[in-house]
């Protein structure tokens, strides 16, 4: 196997807060390791056309504290085909570029993985989503920020909902993955969260109206995972005719949720993970994704890391219950 000399590194899929410190953190960590590292703009369609620039330590300077991604991201449905895929290998080796760094999510990282193993190529993934849901790691890259972000809006929101005594529906992303709405509802002070983990056969609904609304109570914050047919706009519309004394209001918090300076702990995360990356290359590690558990750098496979569900801690339902009585 032929030693590897370049590296090369994209961001694909939804953009996440700390995927800049991730680009950098790769950058610096392989100039200091002896590696050349090039940047590859516009995911895996920059693969495919080419888009592909040498990066130095000023590329990436002043950047750790920057939402979004410089590198930019696409959804690519042309790696989706073999001719796309085998377009994207001809440019790496065009470029000399042995190793590839995909930062994205689980749709990233099946790509990835599929590349992988068609061409036999070494690629490393980094958990850059602010779902949360990917297996193997404590937390992904993007997902603190995302939950702050989230709490500030519901806290300015509840300024509201108590002024005017009405029930707020605040939808958040999370649409396979109830992390964000469960945890974000226990740090805003919420009385409930409809998350996809919930959701047997209790209606998530009537359940919360039954011991959730009081008579003292009037005023109330829910947090709903969204879903194109079980959203916030949904859950209000039941309210407003199964209740309709009650005055109903919804707020979509939407892309708003992805934007913003990373917190400390998504730059930390995601600095130590690009730097496991270029240190899993050296290792000879492949086709796998650098996570953190117990505050310990792991390798996880891709397939672990993408076919197995991520599940959330269900005391985290009975923590949200007792705390909004």
């Amino acid at each position: 196997m032929a030693k590897i000399k370049t590296i090369g590194i994209l961001t694909s899929g939804g953009d996440a807060p700390g995927m800049n410190a991730a680009i950098r953190a790769v950058t610096r960590s392989g100039i200091c390791n002896g590696f050349e590292v090039k940047g590859i703009y516009r995911g895996f369609d920059g693969l495919i056309n080419n888009e592909i620039r040498p990066f130095t330590t000023e590329n990436v300077s002043g950047i750790i504290m920057q939402g979004g991604t410089i590198l930019k991201s696409a959804r690519s449905k042309g790696f989706m085909t073999p001719e796309g895929r085998q377009k994207a290998y001809e440019n790496l080796r065009n470029e000399g570029i042995g190793a590839l760094v995909v930062i994205g999510g689980n749709g990233s990282l099946s790509g990835a993985r599929i590349f992988a193993e068609e061409f036999d190529f070494c690629c490393v993934g980094l958990p850059g989503t602010i779902d949360n849901d990917l297996y193997g790691t404590d937390s992904t890259i993007g997902y603190d920020t995302t939950m702050n972000t989230i709490v500030e809006c519901v806290d300015r929101i509840r300024d509201t909902a108590q002024s005017h005594e009405r029930i707020f529906f605040v939808e958040v992303m999370g649409r396979d993955a109830g992390f964000l709405a469960q945890n974000s509802a226990i740090a805003s002070g919420a009385e409930a969260a409809i998350i996809p983990e919930d959701s047997t056969d209790v209606d998530q609904l009537a359940r919360f109206m039954e011991r959730g609304i009081r008579k003292s109570k009037k005023s109330c914050i829910v947090i709903v995972s969204e879903s194109p047919k079980c959203g916030a706009l949904y859950y209000a519309e039941r309210v407003r005719k199964e209740f309709p004394n009650y005055d109903v209001r919804v707020s979509i918090l939407g892309h708003l949720q992805r934007g913003g300076r990373p917190t400390a702990h998504d730059r930390i995360l995601a600095s130590r993970t690009g730097v496991g990356a270029v240190e899993a290359i050296m290792q000879g590690q492949r086709n796998i994704m650098v996570g953190i558990r117990n505050n310990e750098i792991v390798y996880v496979p891709f397939s672990d890391a993408i076919r197995t569900d991520k599940p959330l801690d269900m005391k985290l339902i009975k923590v949200l219950d007792e705390l909004s009585i």
